[in-house]
């Protein structure tokens, strides 16, 4: 079944399935009704493992200087990096399951917004319930996605490493009582439970959700972080990129694919400065680490 023959799919308004490298409808149907989907395998565990190195070598680097990092519970960090500290950035923003899949749901020109990595490490605890930003007007009235968030793990997760668990169908949920416009009172703790499912990614394998869909880490019991890279879109609509600072050099900038270039509209310079983080609302609410 093509994208446009799936009935009930909310592919973004004129594209259809010639515009598509792989079907995507039901990553489509997925995202709207559980709010997220997943492609096994998309990638090689080799592509995996050196993403790991480069996480690790830009969470030691972060983690040198004032406000490299912003911790998001006890022992839990998110770091945004620049493209160009990503080896595997081409692969992974061009790659035909993604492209397919962010076309579908915010239009063909879609902006890559954010990329950057969650490290839970040994001893974080249970992160409270919780959506990454305020729900927008166009979900809230339209029913209508307006961003994504891709999540590539860079370690086989297993039981013991906290792993993410998500309350499914959740994105839609709101009312004035959200803390922040993000996080649900504790009253409303028993439904997402309810919905809780744990997820266990392996090297290689890429999730696609949105990040309205009610969320949380949970408590990593074993001496290994699990870091997770976070690639953010935005559509037309959406106006993420205010909370990042994603640059690139002109030479990296001139060597990148134009389908690449045509999404990411971000300044290009001469020398990168090194990113301060802003999620300080999140670091606040979920203990500083």
């Amino acid at each position: 079944m093509t994208v446009s023959e799936c009935p009930g799919v909310h592919v973004f308004p004129g594209v259809s399935a010639a515009d598509l490298d792989v079907d995507v409808a039901q990553d489509v149907a997925n995202l709207y009704e559980d709010g997220i989907t997943a492609r096994k395998g998309a990638f090689s565990e080799e592509w995996a493992d050196r993403l790991r190195e480069d996480i690790e070598t830009a969470f030691a680097e972060a983690r040198a200087r004032p406000g490299g990092a912003v911790g998001r519970g006890p022992h839990r960090y998110y770091v945004e990096i620049h493209p160009e500290q990503l080896r595997g950035f081409v692969d992974l923003v061009d790659h035909p399951w993604v492209r397919s899949v962010a076309t579908a749901v915010l239009g063909p020109d879609y902006r890559i917004v954010e990329l950057g990595f969650d490290v839970p490490l040994e001893g974080a605890v249970n992160q409270p319930w919780h959506r990454d930003f305020p729900i927008p007007e166009e979900t809230r009235t339209e029913r209508r996605l307006t961003s994504l968030a891709f999540n590539v793990t860079a370690v086989d997760t297993a039981e013991d490493m906290g792993p993410f668990e998500i309350a499914p169908g959740t994105q839609w949920d709101d009312g004035p009582d959200f803390g922040h416009g993000m996080f649900p009172p504790r009253a409303s703790y028993g439904r997402y439970q309810e919905r809780a499912v744990r997820k266990y990614p392996q090297r290689g394998d890429i999730s696609a959700r949105t990040a309205l869909t009610i969320h949380r880490g949970t408590k990593n019991e074993s001496a290994r972080a699990r870091p997770v890279l976070v690639l953010g879109l935005d559509g037309p609509e959406a106006d993420n990129a205010a909370r990042h600072d994603t640059a690139v050099t002109r030479g990296y900038w001139a060597a990148l694919p134009e389908r690449v270039r045509h999404h990411l509209r971000c300044p290009v310079v001469d020398a990168l400065t090194p990113l301060t983080q802003k999620h300080t609302i999140e670091g606040l609410v979920m203990g500083d680490a």
